[in-house]
């Protein structure tokens, strides 16, 4: 089974999939993935993968286990799990990784509308896990536990809202980040 495990980056896909690994799961980058099909575009500062040509290579491998990365929904899983953070706590994140403003804006602005959850609408199976307040351990079981077939009514899509948690106050959000 083909399981994504995806979501904006900062929402701690790379410390989750480190987590799984350790409980047993197969866990393989994106990037690796693109590298080994040879789907790199150009390797400037930023890796861009052709994703139509490593989605088209990658289904012809019968391949059991996650594939981490913030493209992974887009290669035909039979499972997507978005990882959600509050876009406060994720520009925060961001921040600290020494991003260019622009690049955490684009990033934060995504989270808030939902662009990787759309995008993965097309999947099979999608959960939405809301990262904000949980650790690495307690979010790889909760994964353990989606694969398994546990707990799935309670990460359906759809229950992770950024604009109505904010409110009426988006505009004083807006500013006081500096967004």
């Amino acid at each position: 089974m083909k399981i994504a495990l995806t979501g904006t980056p900062g929402c701690g896909k790379s410390t989750v999939a480190r987590e799984l690994k350790k409980i047993g799961y197969k866990v393989v980058k994106v990037e690796e993935l693109a590298k080994k099909f040879d789907c790199i575009l150009s390797k400037n500062d930023e890796i861009v993968v052709d994703v139509d040509k490593l989605a088209r290579e990658f289904s012809k491998v019968n391949f059991d286990g996650i594939i981490e990365g913030h493209l992974s929904h887009l290669l035909n899983p039979d499972i997507a799990i978005v990882l959600r953070c509050n876009p406060i706590i994720l520009k925060k994140r961001l921040e600290k990784r020494g991003w260019s403003k622009s690049k955490v804006l684009e990033n934060v602005e995504a989270e808030l509308i939902d662009v990787i959850l759309v995008e993965a609408l097309e999947c099979k199976k999608i959960y939405e896990i809301d990262t904000t307040n949980r650790d690495a351990k307690e979010v790889a079981k909760i994964i353990d536990e989606l694969i398994k077939g546990e707990d799935i009514d309670k990460f359906k899509p759809g229950k992770i809202d950024w604009i109505k948690e904010i409110g009426d106050d988006i505009d004083l959000f807006l500013r006081k980040n500096n967004i």
